[in-house]
């Protein structure tokens, strides 16, 4: 006779259960003694042994329920995660190493996960792998968002013939190296913006203390992977949205976040998190905060700063290369990762999406995903794929992790892939090399059902963190 029930913890959830051991009680009493009843009949089971437990102490089916909805709520309780992963989509399995599928495998298990998908260009992190976009219902999980909080990558297209960046190459690299600073390294007259002024400085205990350093860092950009690009940008679609006739033109690409005032936030409320949500060893890092509790709320906003401050650091960038080259851009594309977004489900419920080094794709949504300093990067417009929920890769994606590609890699063949590309390199090191990128044509393959290209993308002229180490790859 065929098994007619199939309840899930989320729908308990739905009920008002609360998130816990109650939750894989309820499950196995289900599975075990209705397997046979409809659902919609279950459902109600369970709601009337949840609105009145004392009424169920004595009934042989679910009394397990009742007691356990019956004991006082003890703070330091382990939640207990389900006994294995709800259903997801992974695009480009063959490329993702297995660690970051074993941390989304975690993910989601958790009690307040609703959906998940695994991006072609995914690698291990903290957390939620990076890669990864979770969503959940009303809890925010600060290393589901990452440290880097706002990350995200900016792109102005200017009205110029796409060969001045080989005729003015001299010009637009002392641009660069004038007007960009990385990783520690900061302006000392910064531009103001009206970031700064922002009441939440005061207003919220962890940030009061971020302002200044965040107006000293404002308009640079951070290490690792950050960087600043002059290059080619081919627009194919004749129907984008910014009625630009198909073509080649010169075009400024940049990557960079939230620099330090990201990465305090995200350790402070990881912190919080972990001390009030007890959950196992395995997915401490996944520890959330309750969207309607006033540390949930906190982090909301902080996080949100933090993105804003990212953008703004990019705008400033852009202002000045735009004043260097005399003219504005004739468009201006942005799009962030690492963060979190209020949005509905397929069902229309809210939902916190988690995107962690993931790129929005929702249906006519722009967005850019680059590749190396070698390979080409893309200017996308999103399909609203569910199954993705609503997301694509942020770029191609290590194939080599910083210190193999340091002691593996020779800077003789780093030159003469950059050479070959004709690429000019301003600062990074043997890290940052195309070689330990994946491929980003495989990733794109793979998620063709996520997005369309609307451009595309070829770095010429690229600043990155790490000048003194130069020498490494010149």
């Amino acid at each position: 006779m065929e098994n007619k029930v199939k309840i899930n913890g989320n729908q308990l959830i739905e009920l008002g259960f609360p998130v816990g051991r109650v939750i894989g009680i309820a499950l196995e009493v289900i599975q075990k003694e209705y397997s046979l009843v409809e659902p919609e009949e279950v459902l109600d089971i369970m709601k009337n042994v949840l609105s009145s437990p004392s009424d169920f102490l004595n009934d042989l089916k679910t009394s397990a329920i009742a007691d356990e909805l019956m004991k006082p709520v003890i703070k330091d309780e382990i939640i207990d995660l389900f006994p294995s992963p709800q259903p997801y989509k992974i695009y480009g399995k063959e490329g993702i190493e297995g660690g970051a599928i074993k941390q989304m495998d975690t993910a989601m298990r958790l009690p307040v996960s609703v959906s998940g998908a695994l991006m072609p260009d995914a690698h291990q992190g903290y957390g939620l792998p990076i890669g990864g976009v979770l969503a959940t219902r009303n809890a925010l999980i600060p290393y589901g968002v990452g440290v880097d909080i706002g990350c995200r990558m900016c792109m102005s297209i200017f009205d110029i013939p796409a060969g001045y960046v080989e005729t003015g190459k001299k010009d637009l690299t002392k641009m660069l190296v004038n007007n960009t600073m990385f990783g520690r390294a900061t302006f000392k007259k910064p531009k103001d913006h009206e970031i700064i002024s922002s009441p939440l400085f005061s207003e919220i205990e962890i940030l009061r203390g971020l302002k200044d350093r965040a107006y000293a860092q404002l308009g640079s950009s951070g290490g690792g992977n950050h960087f600043v690009e002059f290059g080619i940008v081919e627009v194919v679609d004749p129907n984008n949205e910014w009625n630009i006739t198909p073509g080649k033109y010169l075009s400024l690409l940049s990557h960079s976040g939230s620099r330090g005032m990201g990465a305090t936030i995200a350790n402070y409320y990881t912190k919080l998190a972990m001390e009030t949500c007890k959950l196992p060893q395995e997915a401490k890092h996944l520890a959330w905060l309750d969207l309607d509790t006033e540390a949930g709320q906190e982090y909301w906003l902080a996080m949100n700063l933090a993105g804003d401050y990212a953008s703004a650091c990019h705008h400033q960038i852009h202002e000045r290369m735009a004043i260097g080259l005399r003219t504005n851009p004739i468009t201006m594309i942005e799009n962030h990762h690492n963060f979190a977004w209020k949005e509905k489900d397929v069902k229309g419920n809210d939902v916190i999406v988690h995107r962690k080094g993931v790129t929005p794709a929702g249906k006519g949504v722009l967005g850019i995903i680059p590749g190396s300093m070698t390979a080409p990067g893309y200017v996308i417009r999103g399909k609203g794929a569910d199954a993705s929920v609503n997301s694509a890769s942020h770029g191609a994606g290590r194939a080599m992790s910083r210190t193999q590609a340091k002691n593996t890699l020779k800077p003789e063949a780093v030159k003469e892939q950059l050479q070959k590309a004709g690429v000019e390199l301003i600062g990074s090191g043997l890290d940052e090399a195309p070689m330990a990128y994946k491929d980003i044509r495989a990733v794109m393959e793979a998620q063709k059902d996520l997005v369309e290209v609307v451009g595309v993308f070829l770095p010429k002229i690229v600043r990155m963190c790490g000048d003194e180490k130069f020498q490494e790859v010149d």
